[in-house]
């Protein structure tokens, strides 16, 4: 989740965004109504980017439904050929 925050209230909640961080959130900070930096996990946390990406996929999933009489089975093994 991208959260839009302006610099001086990032600057007076740090220790709260840290946390939101640590929970999932992504933050872009903004100047004057324009984005200037994003806050976003440490490369070392790939757990939270991995999370991010399944929800992604979920999310695309659930809007992009298949329906029924579709057979993905084979339209994998036609890509295969």
């Amino acid at each position: 989740m991208n959260i839009e925050i302006g610099s001086y209230e990032a600057k007076t909640k740090l220790p709260e965004l840290l946390r939101g961080i640590r929970a999932g959130n992504r933050y872009t900070i903004t100047l004057r109504g324009e984005a200037v930096a994003d806050l976003v996990p440490a490369q070392g946390n790939k757990h939270s980017d991995a999370v991010a990406a399944v929800d992604d996929m979920l999310s695309y999933m659930q809007a992009h439904n298949s329906g029924p009489g579709v057979d993905l089975k084979s339209l994998i093994n036609e890509g295969r050929a």
